[in-house]
């Protein structure tokens, strides 16, 4: 391959992953401030502005799985532009909103517009096998930094104009996502198959829903950003309980942000390059469970809070890269895309539950007792990731196959096959492969 196709593979993902960005940063920037300025608008409750906040979460899990198996019958593209329009409808809804009824309507139409899945498969559409696996990387980088960026723009955009000011630049940059989608982002090639490894397959939903490797990741996911939302429940709280300015929150959280980035990256490198991916992902359990533990009992804003948060940080994005990473290598031969599907479910449901729960535990109890929840449910995940099994490292490939495989045979014919799946419905055979597999002796097999 030339340099020059690498080159427009990635201007292509960096494109796409724009998109995310300008999605994510719409739905994050609400975060570090909705418990704060919600309370301007009627009927307002902790209760309901953390169901306001979390309420994105549901309508996501809802629709992103089927928003990913419609883009395979109307493409990607016109799936993409239907949820930024969804998302762009919510922010103006949310927008206009006076009341805390109109703001969860908004956010939930900002959730509906669900195009996660789409994207990743137009990601596959669009690269070749050698770059997919640093375009999917760039695409979850994008994630983390829409979050870092969302932590201090949030704080000013609500200090100048309030929650409405922020779902109006939410409105814009949907709008500037659109304009990036049909100007810049090619048109997938016709009948790509690339893709499809991505997309969830109805078919092998109750495959991925008893594999007990996969279930202990779905719950993973859930408890993580169950303590996420929770925590930007309570922590906003504990800032103004300190006299910190509204506006001046960006002040801490940018920072700790920043630092838990580069102090996680000598955790990913010995999970990932010496492979001790398991010690790596009890020890940031771990770590979370304490540091939500000494949030709790840390008796407001101190240097020990601030320690906690870092913590916090430090092990949640550690969590974010490790747990994706750990799922693809342990889905099963032609169920990634539905192993993704499921526990990218798990995760939106996690990320409203921790709205909902944690706006109901500040009413009725108090801001400690948030933290005291989430460290709990870390205790819970520690004793179910403890019978967790290192994932194995093995490579998966995607070959059209109009005929049906037998499994077996294949992997006895062909060395270094360690998992084979033939899926009618896509007529394509997914593979798992070890070091010793030959391409040559694929070929020559299914001829």
């Amino acid at each position: 391959m030339s340099n020059a196709t690498p080159v427009s593979e990635m201007r292509i993902v960096g494109s796409l992953a724009l998109l995310y960005v300008f999605r994510m940063l719409g739905l994050f920037m609400v975060f570090p401030v909705m418990m704060l300025y919600g309370r301007d608008y009627i009927d307002q409750t902790p209760f309901l502005l953390g169901a306001a906040l979390g309420i994105y979460g549901l309508t996501q899990a809802v629709f992103q799985i089927p928003l990913g198996l419609l883009s395979d019958i109307w493409g990607r593209k016109p799936v993409i532009l239907l949820g930024l329009i969804i998302f762009a409808l919510g922010s103006v809804v949310a927008a206009f909103a006076d009341s805390v009824w109109g703001l969860m309507i908004g956010r939930a139409l900002q959730g509906a517009g669900a195009i996660a899945s789409a994207v990743l498969a137009l990601v596959g559409d669009l690269t070749s096998e050698q770059n997919r696996t640093r375009a999917m990387a760039v695409i979850g980088a994008s994630i983390g930094l829409s979050f870092a960026v969302a932590m201090f723009v949030g704080p000013m955009l609500a200090a100048a104009g309030g929650l409405s000011a922020i779902f109006w630049v939410a409105s814009v940059l949907a709008g500037i996502g659109i304009v990036i989608l049909w100007r810049v982002v090619p048109n997938p090639p016709a009948h790509s198959l690339r893709g499809a490894e991505g997309l969830a397959v109805p078919a092998l939903f109750g495959r991925a829903l008893k594999n007990r490797h996969l279930l202990r990741l779905n719950v993973a996911i859930f408890i993580l950003h169950f303590v996420l939302t929770a925590t930007f429940v309570a922590a906003p709280l504990v800032l103004e309980a300190a006299g910190k300015a509204n506006d001046a929150h960006w002040h801490y959280y940018l920072p700790v942000m920043l630092l838990a980035f580069i102090a996680m990256v000598p955790f990913m490198y010995v999970a990932e390059r010496k492979r001790k991916v398991r010690g790596v992902l009890l020890l940031s359990i771990a770590i979370l469970m304490f540091s939500l533990f000494g949030l709790a009992l840390g008796g407001g804003l101190s240097w020990q809070w601030l320690v906690g948060i870092f913590c916090f940080f430090t092990a949640f994005n550690l969590l974010e890269a490790t747990l994706p990473s750990w799922l693809s290598k342990q889905a099963p031969a032609g169920s990634k895309g539905t192993a993704m599907g499921v526990y990218s479910t798990c995760q939106f449901l996690g990320a409203s539950a921790g709205g909902f729960v944690g706006g109901y535990v500040v009413q009725h109890f108090g801001v400690t007792e948030v933290f005291m929840l989430a460290g709990a449910s870390c205790l819970i995940w520690l004793i179910v990731a403890v019978f967790m099994q290192a994932p194995p490292y093995l490579k998966s490939l995607c070959v059209p196959q109009k005929k049906p495989i037998s499994g077996p045979a294949l992997m006895t014919k062909v060395t270094g096959v360690v998992e084979c799946a033939w899926v009618a419905e896509q007529q394509l055979l997914y593979l798992k492969v070890n070091d010793s597999f030959e391409q040559q002796a694929l070929d020559e097999y299914l001829k």
